[in-house]
């Protein structure tokens, strides 16, 4: 397990509204290693986008789940694109075209994350809070945080299954020394806002 913080506190009027309590849900990067199966600098960096996104969208209240709109410069199944965007789904409910389509015209989550936005800088990403219009862009370069210089002698032994027992342990060991420190750094040095 990886440490609780960072996290985001979240909620969800469709939560509510079907009985799962009125109780606030609180994220934590454990809940996108669930999600996505693994850590790693690109799923440590969705999570940090889609907090810091959330934070500066809703200044003075807590996030709402379901009043944001996502723009993605690439296609779903471009690069990391689709890993990125699950964890944007998970925090802020934003979904493609597999989304919940809502009750009477309400609580839609249906195409809230759009594809191939060519207005983006490249790599950014595009949030807007449906509710007041208010946008924010941001991106997530994980350059600042390297990793280890062993980690280049050691994976491709590991992917090649040529790596001992110890060299397999030290090389999760490393990686999963650069996740937390790209947490830690909570988007400092990661995360760019750009101009609106």
């Amino acid at each position: 397990m990886f440490p609780d913080q960072p996290n985001i506190t979240v909620r969800d009027p469709l939560a509510e509204l079907l009985g799962a309590g009125t109780t606030p849900f609180t994220y934590t990067f454990n809940d996108a290693v669930k999600l996505a199966g693994h850590a790693c600098p690109t799923v440590a960096g969705a999570f940090l986008l889609i907090k810091r996104a959330m934070e500066l969208l809703f200044p003075e209240e807590i996030p709402q789940r379901g009043d944001v709109m996502i723009h993605v410069p690439g296609r779903v199944e471009e690069g990391v694109t689709g890993p990125i965007t699950q964890i944007f789904t998970l925090i802020s409910g934003a979904a493609a075209q597999n989304g919940f389509k809502g009750l009477a015209g309400q609580y839609n989550r249906m195409d809230l994350l759009r594809f191939q936005e060519p207005s983006l800088p490249p790599n950014a990403f595009r949030f807007t809070r449906i509710s007041t219009g208010h946008q924010i862009t941001l991106s997530y370069s994980p350059a600042a945080i390297p990793p280890s210089p062993t980690m280049g002698a050691l994976m491709p032994l590991v992917l090649g299954n040529q790596a001992t027992p110890e060299q397999r342990i030290t090389f999760g060991q490393l990686w999963r020394q650069r996740v937390e420190a790209i947490l830690a750094d909570a988007g400092q040095h990661t995360i760019v806002q750009h101009p609106a």
